[in-house]
């Protein structure tokens, strides 16, 4: 589902900026995904990301519950349709949990946490050796043989501690050339990508709340056989275009090419 968030929003952009030298962009840095709620219709409220989660949820609804776009629907299974996707469109939050609590976490005070256990059983070896020194009686003998019996435990499990905090540091490093460019621009603050997800997260869901509650208000509405759309702000054609709500900023857009990367380009 990321993933195919990512593609939406990368083909939006490039719907948008067409005519420019941002219109045909391979990719985009994920600190667009924070803009999204930046770039707003003709009303004022209604938002890029508003547009995209809509489409999604258009599709993935008619792709799970098995609707033929291309044939007649009627209302219940539009309603049904829109309701599957928007389920789906929010499972994200919690399908990425795990990205939320690397957002939390730091990569210096981890380290640091590491060197500190080593540092320890280090310690320990200067006690058991002192006791040692002070004499040799059953009691001492037991204290340094039971003592090095767990440092030595310790030290081998905190070698697959450093060995496994490698290992994930190099997939964070992997992880950020692949969604976000080059990792050696974040080497200060290499689970900053994580805090771009858990952001973007924090305000999709507000947004597929705003939609949830557009979409009830419309089924209410439709009960009472008024014909409105699901948003008029937000129109769902078949092949998706740019809602009309976005065509001020599209023709902006064409003006003036060297505006921030807001332009989700």
């Amino acid at each position: 589902m990321f993933l195919k968030l990512l593609e939406a929003v990368l083909k939006t952009g490039n719907r948008m900026n067409v005519g420019t030298n941002r219109g045909d962009a391979l990719a985009f840095k994920l600190d667009t995904l924070l803009k999204l709620v930046d770039v707003k219709g003709a009303d004022g409220k209604t938002t890029l990301l508003h547009f995209v989660v809509q489409e999604i949820i258009r599709t993935e609804g008619a792709r799970h519950s098995g609707m033929d776009q291309s044939s007649n629907s009627t209302a219940n299974d539009e309603v049904k349709c829109r309701r599957v996707g928007l389920q789906v469109v929010s499972g994200l939050t919690t399908e990425l949990v795990s990205v939320k609590k690397a957002a939390a976490m730091d990569s210096d005070i981890l380290s640091s946490d590491v060197n500190k256990l080593s540092k320890g059983i280090g310690n320990i070896r200067d006690v058991v050796r002192l006791v040692e020194s002070m004499g040799s009686d059953d009691n001492t003998r037991k204290f340094s043989e039971n003592m090095n019996q767990f440092a030595m435990a310790a030290e081998e499990e905190i070698i697959r501690i450093q060995a496994q905090e490698s290992v994930a540091m190099s997939l964070v490093k992997e992880i950020t050339e692949y969604f976000h460019g080059d990792s050696a621009k974040e080497e200060a603050h290499p689970f900053r990508i994580f805090m771009v997800v858990r952001d973007f997260l924090a305000v999709l869901d507000r947004v597929c709340k705003e939609v949830g509650s557009v979409n009830d208000r419309t089924i209410v509405t439709s009960a009472h056989r008024l014909p409105i759309p699901v948003n008029p702000m937000l129109p769902v054609p078949v092949n998706p275009t740019l809602p009309q709500a976005f065509l001020p900023f599209h023709r902006r857009q064409r003006d003036n090419s060297s505006d921030d990367e807001s332009s989700c380009s």
